[in-house]
C-alpha cells in the first residue's frame, strides 16, 4: 500500500466508520458517524506528513505538547533534541512540540490490512531500531497501536515496551480534533470532569502551581481553551455535544493528565489524553518510568450517541468555565 492509503474500519452494528493511515504515523484521519465527519481535517493528511501540521487523531510521542527546553537529563543521560534533525517540530515560541513520530512511515501493520470493513487494526513500531530516533531519544522501546471500532465507539490502545537495558520515560499522548458538523461553534456544549487545573506560563509550560476545579458543563460560546490538567481519574469523561449528537472521550486507562484545546480560529475542540503533563521530560514532574523489559498500557475511547432535545435542555446552557 502507498503511504497515504487508509485502512477503513467499520462497526458491524452501527454506522460508525474510521480511517487509519499506517504510512502517516497510524493517524486516525477520519471518523464518520452516519456519513458525517467528526474529526477536524485542518490542513489535511499531506500537510501532516510533510510539515507535522496535526489533524484527525495523531499520536504525540515520545512527548505530548511542548517541552520547555531542547535538552533534558534522564537516568543520568543528557539528551539533546538538536540531534533529531528534521523529525523535530517547533511551535510559535520555538519550543519542541508533539514528539518525533509525526507522519512516520515506519509502522508495520500486523492486523487489519486488506480486510474490507475490518473492525480493528494493529501496527507496531520499533523505536530502538532507528538510529536517528535513538540519537534524539536514546531509550530503546517498541510501540504497538491497536485501533478498533465497535458499535458507535472508537478505541485506541497503546502499549509501550521497554526493549533495551535502560528504563524509558513515558510521556506520550493523543490529540483528537473533534467537531460537530452543521452546528455553529457557539452552540457547542462542553463537559469536563473534576480535575486539577495547572498554572501555565506564557509559553504554555506548567509552573508547578494549580488548583482543584469541579466538574464543568455549559455552552462553549466565544470561550477558548488551551489548558492543562492533572488528577484525571480512570474512566473520566470529556464531552462535546450539540445538534442532537454527543461525542464523549473516555480516558479508559493509563492517562492521568489532559490538555483541553479549543482555539478561536478553528472550529474544533480537543480533549487530549496524556500519560504525563506538558514538559515532564524536562521537569521530571509526573513522569511515568517503564523499567527494562516492562510495559505501559494506555487506552482511550470516543463514543458517539444521539441526544434528545429534552436531554440537551436538562444539561443547561450556561457557559463553560475554568479556573
Amino acid at each position: 500500500m502507498s503511504r497515504f492509503d487508509a485502512i477503513d474500519l467499520r462497526s458491524a452494528s452501527a454506522d460508525l466508520a474510521a480511517a487509519v493511515v499506517p504510512g502517516a504515523g497510524m493517524v486516525v484521519s477520519s471518523l464518520r458517524d452516519g456519513g458525517r465527519e467528526l474529526l477536524g481535517q485542518r490542513r489535511g493528511l499531506h500537510a501532516y506528513v510533510e510539515r507535522g501540521s496535526t489533524m484527525g487523531i495523531p499520536l504525540l510521542h515520545p512527548w505530548a505538547n511542548r517541552l520547555g527546553a531542547d535538552r533534558f537529563v534522564f537516568d543520568g543521560i543528557e539528551v539533546r533534541l538538536a540531534d533529531a534533525g528534521r523529525r523535530l517540530r517547533r511551535e510559535e515560541h520555538g519550543l519542541p512540540i508533539h514528539g518525533l513520530l509525526a507522519g512516520s512511515p515506519d509502522w508495520v501493520v500486523v492486523r487489519g490490512a486488506g480486510q474490507a470493513g475490518a473492525a480493528s487494526s494493529a501496527a507496531e513500531l520499533d523505536f530502538g531500531a532507528d538510529p536517528q530516533l535513538m540519537a534524539a531519544f536514546p531509550f530503546a522501546h517498541r510501540l504497538r497501536l491497536e485501533i478498533a471500532v465497535a458499535g458507535r465507539t472508537l478505541t485506541v490502545r497503546t502499549t509501550l515496551t521497554a526493549s533495551g537495558e535502560r528504563p524509558v520515560p513515558a510521556a506520550f499522548g493523543f490529540h483528537p480534533y473533534l467537531r460537530l458538523p452543521g452546528v455553529p461553534r457557539e452552540l457547542w456544549h462542553v463537559e469536563l470532569p473534576a480535575m486539577r487545573h495547572l498554572e501555565l506560563d506564557g509559553r504554555g509550560i506548567p509552573t508547578g502551581g494549580g488548583s482543584d476545579v469541579p466538574a464543568q458543563a455549559g455552552a462553549l460560546r466565544e470561550r477558548t481553551f488551551d489548558d492543562g490538567y492533572s488528577g484525571v481519574a480512570a474512566g473520566a469523561e470529556f464531552v462535546l455535544a450539540g445538534g442532537g449528537r454527543r461525542i464523549a472521550v473516555h480516558f479508559d486507562e493509563g492517562y492521568r493528565f489532559a490538555q483541553v484545546f479549543a482555539p478561536a480560529e478553528d472550529d474544533v475542540v480537543c480533549f487530549e489524553p496524556m500519560v504525563a503533563p506538558t514538559n515532564a521530560l524536562v521537569s521530571g514532574d509526573g513522569l511515568t518510568v517503564v523499567p527494562p523489559g516492562g510495559r505501559y498500557v494506555a487506552a482511550f475511547s470516543v463514543t458517539v450517541a444521539d441526544v434528545t432535545p429534552a436531554a440537551a435542555r436538562a444539561r443547561g446552557a450556561g457557559p463553560a468555565t475554568t479556573a
